[in-house]
């Protein structure tokens, strides 16, 4: 019985860093795309943001507060960039945060 539970641990273990990797990858991605094409970035978020607004779901921010800013303001393309916490370069294992 043993043996089948470290199995089972090791293939948890596994999947669980392979998804963490793909979704640093695609973060990663995301930041390069957002950075080349900060007007298209910002069209398909503000898209996103009245879909999900149609559908009664909220925004929220790192701190779990609800987004009451607009996106539609163009004041600068920098606000469609995001953070550099975001890109995930240097990003190292943070114990296991998603």
């Amino acid at each position: 019985m043993t043996d089948d539970v470290t199995r089972r641990i090791a293939t948890a273990n596994n999947m669980a860093v392979r998804q963490r990797n793909y979704r640093r990858a695609r973060d990663r991605a995301l930041a390069r795309l957002a950075q080349a094409y900060p007007d298209d970035y910002r069209d398909l978020l503000e898209q996103e943001r009245a879909s999900d607004e149609r559908m009664g779901k909220s925004w929220v921010d790192i701190a779990g507060n609800t987004i009451t800013s607009q996106l539609g303001t163009r004041s600068s393309t920098t606000a469609a960039r995001p953070q550099a916490a975001d890109c995930g370069e240097d990003e190292g294992d943070r114990g296991g945060e998603a």
